[in-house]
């Protein structure tokens, strides 16, 4: 018997509510199963089990929020049967009757006392002493505005009569917003990452007019929900080139440099309703341009939804943001620990380019690397980005 733990879903995750049990205790199940949703500040998460066997029970309620690391389900092996079930305890045939007793009988009610006459003493030539006065003087409007922005009265004392005037600087603290869930989340990763990580940054221009020539061929005839974007361009290119710079592919844990086996691209993709995650496209090197656009549509449209799975989340070994079509030539990453570095294409235009000792346009964009100075220096890093760039040259080769 095995426990399933909450799993860890990134560095900037403390904790989980599970929200959805997708599997009944006593059901099989295997590697790779999703058997539960869970809530955490980055929306929900459906997460599944590496291993195979029978889901014996679920140890934690839905709606409960747990830390990272609590086991939350028991997964048995296959072989072994199932756990004998409690016996039934039988009521005995024919109790014993329980002999009554006799009734008991409130005893007699006893004489009341007399009650004794209230003494009221004589009065006094001397007039009684007023009382001082307690009651909050508080103007009508100052009244309802403080019924409605929460404000409690009873701090400004009874000394003068409480006006809008008084509530005015109250309510220009209350003007702050809390921090989102998600905002909250994205703060403690980037701050730790800039507090963490020590970051430089290389820059160059991108010529993409043979890629976007490409994707304009390559989508001529085709339906819009089969047509491909140049992120797939993006995807493959850096998934390609980590394999020969395997410096910028993996994870700084526990003081060293791990690097993964193989590349799985974060992709940065914007919330409907706030936010930011970069969940990983897993084996991005692999299959073809159609396959890993069909694979990045998936997981665009979950993440919209809300519902995007464990290790997407968990997995990702290097990022990518493109600004798309948002007008702006580019921004220098922040990492995403403990990965070690993120890429960033900014919004591709029209610029002047020398090519053949003559000026012409091309389609530029500016790509930026951000990487780690604990794993990998700029000689390294500038390798990296001139294989970049140079992969989509050839756009068809990809």
């Amino acid at each position: 018997m095995k426990p399933f733990l909450m799993p860890s879903l990134g560095a900037d995750m403390e904790d989980g509510i599970m929200v959805e049990q997708l599997v009944e205790p006593g059901s099989p199940v295997k590697r790779g199963d999703i058997i539960a949703a869970v809530e955490t500040q980055k929306g929900t998460i459906e997460i599944e089990v590496f291993e195979d066997g029978i889901l014996d029970s679920w140890t934690v309620p839905l709606g409960r929020k747990v830390p990272v690391g609590t086991p939350i389900a028991m997964i048995r092996a296959s072989d072994i049967p199932d756990p004998p079930s409690e016996p039934e305890i039988q009521e005995p045939a024919d109790p014993i009757q329980q002999p009554e007793g006799p009734e008991i009988q409130p005893p007699p009610p006893e004489n009341a006392p007399p009650i004794e006459p209230e003494i009221v003493p004589p009065a006094s030539n001397l007039s009684p002493r007023r009382p001082e006065r307690t009651r909050q003087r508080v103007t009508p409007a100052a009244r309802r505005r403080a019924a409605q922005a929460a404000i409690d009265l009873r701090s400004f004392g009874t000394e003068k009569i409480i006006s809008l005037r008084d509530l005015s600087p109250l309510e220009e603290l209350d003007e702050t917003t809390p921090m989102s869930a998600m905002r909250q989340a994205i703060s403690d990763a980037m701050s730790r990452s800039k507090r963490e990580i020590p970051h430089y940054y290389l820059s160059d221009t991108i010529d993409l007019t043979a890629a976007e020539e490409f994707v304009a061929v390559q989508n001529a005839e085709r339906p819009p929900d089969q047509r491909l974007v140049a992120g797939v361009l993006f995807l493959r290119a850096i998934a390609r080139a980590v394999k020969k710079y395997p410096e910028f592919n993996g994870h700084f844990t526990d003081g060293q440099f791990v690097p993964a086996d193989a590349p799985h691209v974060g992709m940065a993709i914007n919330l409907r309703g706030g936010g930011l995650v970069a969940p990983a496209i897993h084996d991005t090197d692999t299959g073809s341009l159609d396959h890993l656009m069909v694979r990045l549509r998936d997981l665009v449209e979950r993440v919209r939804q809300g519902r995007f799975r464990a290790r997407e989340l968990s997995d990702p070994t290097i990022t990518l943001t493109s600004l798309g079509e948002r007008g702006v030539a580019g921004i220098t990453g922040v990492i995403f620990p403990p990965q070690v570095a993120i890429i960033v294409i900014g919004t591709p235009s029209w610029q002047p380019a020398v090519l053949d000792g003559g000026v012409i346009a091309r389609r530029s964009a500016t790509i930026t690397l951000a990487a780690d100075h604990r794993v990998s220096d700029g000689h390294r890093g500038a390798r990296f980005l001139r294989n970049i760039i140079s992969q989509l040259q050839t756009p068809d080769t990809l």
